[in-house]
């Protein structure tokens, strides 16, 4: 049997799944915490196996699973990925795997279940980026809710540990409902051979609803990946679970950016009509965002809270690149949301080191870093500068083709962005400032431990990644131009009223 016909896709989401169940009857936090990087090691190679079998020349989805799942609904089990999704697998394992590894001696009570869910979320993200049917996407979308929940209440750091975690889940469950109405509108609406139901994501590509429902699915879609993302004003969750939670679920949280892949993957190809017409509104809620997760960052003194507004931030500046609706806007987008699995993650864990040896990350509780632990301050400013666009690092390609696309298409759109650009800068430098640099104060800093052998290997990879993608874009890029080619003629060449075809300026011919 070719390598091209194993089921991979499926094996992604099945080998954690069953590695989890494994790893929470082992008993052992010892021989829970050997399985669990045995399956993540295992699921980063698979990943890699499905990358090699992977034509970036072919648009088409590839490494097809179809089996009949409800037949009654015409409900499919259908995977597939295509140069969209590609490259969330194997960042997703690599996260997974350092998250696993930054963990080994963090979790101090119920290990086997901790490293189970650690591994159920994988399995469940795989999920998430591979699903072509939409009723099978929402399956997985909604699986994500109890492990998150479980690792924000039980092992998180703060006291409101559990209200954050509650927090989390009704805003999921409020964007889940919201999806699932789009979900159904889609499958009444759609015209199908057969005349049933229809949740191909495929064939729902094929046949866009009708224009006067388009408005009502895109609103839905947006509002379900908006509260994910996410977008101001559905934020409040994402500062909550990144004080309140540990350290590798703030990784995780802040890397996985599940909500903005939805709007690529789903929201606009799916009413590609609203999306021309309200591109602007989209636009203006991505610069909202932008500007003001800047400004508040701008104002924190504690690392874990300024990284999860920078989150916000970032994330706003990725919206806006698809609302430009042109090339450069949508590889940017994609480039940036692999830039977080890399560099927001890294910064978190950083993040984490620090908490677990000096119990906070406010500024007036460091000062003078840098001369106890070199390491340490020698990957963060790695990831400072990646995080602030610096060219040479994985996150300036990314901007630059944000900000040219943005500019290109809406100016006042660009110029907001070239604004959080500055003010991503004031506030990093900032708090480098004030946490890294000058004299050491406090006894508890000269007595820190600098980065052991196990954080430092742990830490090389993405370090590597950001210079990696850096000084060579195209290992990225190449990637998903033909199937971007193919998503942008889906969407830029729809009939909107009257048979007229919307511009990205906002003009009609």
């Amino acid at each position: 049997m070719s390598l091209i016909n194993l089921p991979l896709l499926s094996l992604l989401i099945f080998l954690p799944l069953i590695g989890g169940v494994a790893v929470g009857c082992s008993g052992s936090k010892e021989r829970a915490r050997v399985i669990a990087i045995f399956v993540a090691v295992a699921e980063l190679m698979v990943t890699l196996m499905v990358l090699a079998g992977f034509d970036p020349t072919n648009g088409q989805f590839q490494w097809l699973e179809k089996h009949s799942w409800i037949a009654n609904l015409n409900v499919d089990y259908l995977l597939g990925v295509d140069g969209i999704s590609i490259l969330f697998l194997p960042m997703t394992a690599l996260i997974t795997l350092v998250v696993l590894l930054a963990s080994w001696n963090s979790v101090q009570h119920l290990g086997c279940f901790h490293y189970a869910l650690l591994l159920a979320l994988e399995g469940i993200t795989m999920g998430v980026f591979t699903a072509l049917d939409t009723v099978l996407f929402f399956l997985f979308w909604e699986l994500t809710l109890p492990p998150i929940f479980f690792l924000l209440g039980l092992w998180g750091v703060g006291p409101q540990r559990r209200s954050a975690a509650v927090k989390y889940t009704l805003f999921m469950l409020f964007g889940g409902a919201a999806l699932l109405l789009a979900i159904a509108l889609l499958a009444l609406n759609t015209p199908a051979a057969t005349g049933g139901l229809v949740f191909n994501l495929p064939m729902l590509l094929e046949k866009p609803v009708p224009d006067e429902l388009q408005g009502a699915v895109f609103v839905l879609l947006m509002l379900a990946f908006a509260i994910k993302t996410p977008l101001i004003p559905f934020h409040t969750w994402m500062p909550a679970a990144t004080m309140e939670g540990s350290p590798q679920m703030a990784a995780l949280l802040t890397g996985l950016k599940l909500g903005a892949y939805g709007i690529i993957r789903f929201a606009i190809p799916l009413a590609p009509s609203a999306a021309v017409e309200y591109s602007w509104v989209l636009g203006v809620f991505g610069a909202i965002t932008l500007i003001y997760g800047a400004l508040v960052a701008l104002y924190q003194s504690n690392l874990r809270r300024l990284l999860a507004y920078a989150s916000v931030s970032h994330v706003g500046l990725v919206v806006v690149g698809v609302a430009s609706l042109n090339m450069q806007g949508i590889q940017g987008a994609l480039f940036q949301l692999l830039n977080f699995t890399v560099v927001a993650s890294s910064l978190m864990l950083i993040a984490g080191f620090i908490q677990h040896r000096l119990g906070s990350t406010e500024a007036v509780h460091l000062g003078g870093l840098a001369k106890v632990m070199p390491k340490l301050c020698g990957f963060y400013y790695i990831f400072a500068v990646a995080s602030i666009g610096v060219p040479g690092t994985s996150s300036f390609p990314a901007e630059l083709l944000l900000i040219v696309s943005a500019l290109a298409a809406h100016p006042s759109l660009g110029i907001a962005a070239l604004a959080a650009a500055v003010l991503s800068a004031a506030y990093m430098l900032d708090f480098t400032r004030k946490a890294f640099l000058g004299p050491v104060v406090h006894q508890s800093v000269k007595q820190c431990v600098d980065l052991r052998r196990r954080e430092i290997l742990l830490l090389c990879v993405p370090a590597l990644f950001v210079l990696i993608f850096g000084f060579f874009p195209n290992l990225i890029l190449r990637m998903q131009t033909t199937t971007l080619d193919a998503w942008l003629a889906g969407i830029v060449e729809q009939p909107v009223q009257n048979n007229e075809v919307a511009h990205l300026d906002g003009t009609e011919k």
